[in-house]
């Protein structure tokens, strides 16, 4: 009987690789040996693990068939590559990259249908949705069916550590060029990003939505097993590192009782609810946890049957990291 499953991360050197590899060591994930990988400039970079420090090799040249399990995180064109040829190695996958349609891949929030593997025939290839979707998944679940869940509207404000590292760098030097009286030189944003707000994250399609957005629509109907459920969505990019807030509302087909949704959520794994004479916060509350926070549960004004809500989380580390491990745990339970 084997004692641990061989593991490779790919893109292991960006904000999301890195604290994926936190996870697995915070967890005791059952490792037989590690492999980090990554292509470009990424290669030999070095990422602490359990006391070491873990050199980062190609990918281009790594044989698949050396371990059993593969986290695939980064941009479309690397995954997608890896994709078909961890597969073709028999591996197990988790892909955080959205590269492939929610048909072709389900998505898992082990707090919200992690029952999935155990109909699912194919079994070897799960997506770890947007953090967004996560958040929303985990603390819409509970609350549905009592709600009779029609319509959802959000507005996700989006930490620039949603783009990766450049955006955590580029927030940083605007910044300190703004307090030091330095002429601003946007890159990565396109316009200002510090002390400001833009109303959208990325490029828009003729209806005037981004990929990201459109993204969030489907896996949410997916993980809520809700084809129909009606989503507007609006991504907004915000002047923080780490950490994203989600303003929500909800529509049922019945009249909503905020006691009762409140007890819900605050019996539903994975949620931490911050009671009506407080919030939680981004920073300072969510960031480096693992739970979502939800606050400021509250009945509409002018519609009883509304319901609204304020959702934190840590989008590296609870949205991306930690719902990927999770959902790996499960891929391999198999195996030991």
């Amino acid at each position: 009987m084997p004692t641990g499953v061989g593991v490779a991360v790919v893109g292991a050197v960006s904000l999301v690789g890195e604290a994926l590899v936190e996870v697995l060591e915070e967890r005791a994930f059952p490792l037989s040996e590690l492999h980090l990988l990554d292509d470009g400039e990424g290669v030999g970079h070095t990422v602490p693990f359990k006391g070491r420090n873990l050199r980062v090799a190609g990918v281009d040249r790594f044989d698949f068939t050396r371990v059993q399990l593969v986290f695939l995180v980064g941009a479309s064109a690397l995954v997608s590559e890896c994709h078909a040829r961890a597969i073709t190695a028999g591996c197990r996958i988790v892909d955080l990259s959205g590269s492939i349609s929610v048909e072709e891949q389900p998505c898992l929030v082990p707090e919200v249908n992690g029952a999935l593997l155990d109909s699912s025939l194919d079994r070897r290839a799960v997506a770890s949705p947007l953090p967004e979707s996560v958040a929303l998944a985990i603390a819409l679940a509970p609350v549905r069916q009592q709600l009779g869940l029609q319509r959802v509207t959000v507005t996700a404000c989006l930490p620039v550590s949603s783009r990766g590292e450049i955006g955590v760098k580029e927030l940083a030097r605007q910044t300190s060029e703004l307090l030091n009286a330095r002429p601003l030189e946007p890159r990565v944003f396109g316009r200002q990003m510090a002390f400001n707000m833009l109303a959208q994250t990325e490029a828009v399609d003729a209806q005037g939505y981004g990929a990201q957005e459109k993204r969030l629509v489907e896996e949410l109907r997916q993980l809520l097993d809700s084809p129909e459920l009606v989503i507007a969505v609006t991504f907004v990019q915000a002047p923080v590192f780490f950490g994203e807030s989600l303003i929500v509302s909800l529509q049922g087909a019945v009249e909503a009782d905020a006691q009762a949704v409140t007890l819900a959520l605050d019996a539903a794994p994975g949620v931490e609810v911050v009671e009506s004479d407080d919030y939680p916060a981004a920073v300072g509350d969510a960031v480096g946890q693992d739970v979502i926070y939800v606050g400021r549960v509250r009945c509409g004004i002018c519609d009883p049957r509304e319901v609204n809500l304020w959702i934190v989380s840590d989008n590296v580390r609870k949205g991306a990291a930690l719902n990927a491990v999770q959902s790996g745990e499960l891929l391999i339970k198999d195996y030991l």
